[in-house]
């Protein structure tokens, strides 16, 4: 009895050893990223690339979910402000919800599936492979060759894919609650006019700039360091548990932050 509560006391030990482990090695991998960030040459190409990739290549995902996302709103909200008689304010619900919530939550996740699987497995793929080894040993450092341009696309791609996903969704929104539903057309745009501040637009830009330094830390840095895993697999097993792992991760972190986010600025 004693050796077994003994071993799971060992379990539990190990398992907030290797945690706070893995949370400080993903620490210290923001912060040198973070410092590369500001130092010169700056090299373009690679940063266009990947926002290509992660921002031009999401833009049809983005307005797909956007312009759904604003018609099930609009479809939700004018039932139940029809129950209190206030069908008017429909275009400020469907606004409100997307800048300061929806906008920004759903625009990651979308972005995560996307593109932070792909870091996550072209990383892990490039460790198991031992490319990035190849890139040490040329003495390349593959911090600024691998990490930076997606980091710096990230953050700039990501407000960008918001405000479409915003845009898209009240025009969803104009589409079902004036168009379909026959809420007046100068009421929904007045009710956006009255109801949105700069503040809301501020905190759906701070989430957005907050969201993909997130996805892109947790998605490269999953891949960068899988042979460190607690119980590590290579290949093609590895590699998709990995990032399997990384969406997960990433996907619940952007939840929490959405909340501490709103949290502080309210």
């Amino acid at each position: 009895m004693m050796s077994r509560i003994k071993k799971r006391i060992e379990t539990i030990g190990d398992l907030t050893l290797y945690h706070v482990e893995q949370f400080g090695r993903m620490g210290v991998f923001l912060a040198i990223c973070t410092c590369h960030f500001f130092k010169p040459p700056y090299k373009i190409y690679p940063i266009v690339r990947q926002i290509r990739f992660i921002g031009a290549g999401s833009i049809f995902v983005i307005g797909v979910t956007g312009a759904f996302t604003g018609m099930v709103l609009a479809l939700q909200g004018y039932y139940t402000l029809t129950k209190f008689g206030s069908e008017d304010l429909l275009g400020s619900a469907v606004a409100l919800s997307l800048i300061r919530e929806l906008g920004p939550v759903l625009t990651a996740l979308m972005v995560i599936g996307r593109a932070g699987s792909a870091i996550c497995a072209e990383i892990g793929i490039m460790r198991t492979s031992e490319q990035i080894d190849a890139l040490e040993c040329m003495a390349i450092n593959p911090y600024r060759y691998l990490m930076v341009p997606k980091f710096v696309a990230a953050i700039m791609s990501l407000p960008l894919l918001v405000f479409i996903f915003d845009a898209v969704g009240i025009g969803g929104g104009y589409l079902v609650g004036v168009i379909l539903l026959g809420v007046n057309e100068g009421a929904y745009f007045q009710g956006m006019y009255d109801s949105v501040v700069w503040k809301d637009v501020e905190l759906g830009l701070v989430k957005a700039l907050v969201f993909g330094l997130l996805i892109v830390w947790i998605a490269a840095a999953k891949g960068y360091y899988m042979h460190l895993e607690r119980s590590p697999v290579f290949g093609a097993e590895g590699v998709s548990r990995i990032t399997t792992n990384a969406v997960v991760l990433a996907s619940v972190t952007i939840l929490i932050w959405n909340y501490l986010i709103g949290a502080i600025m309210l």
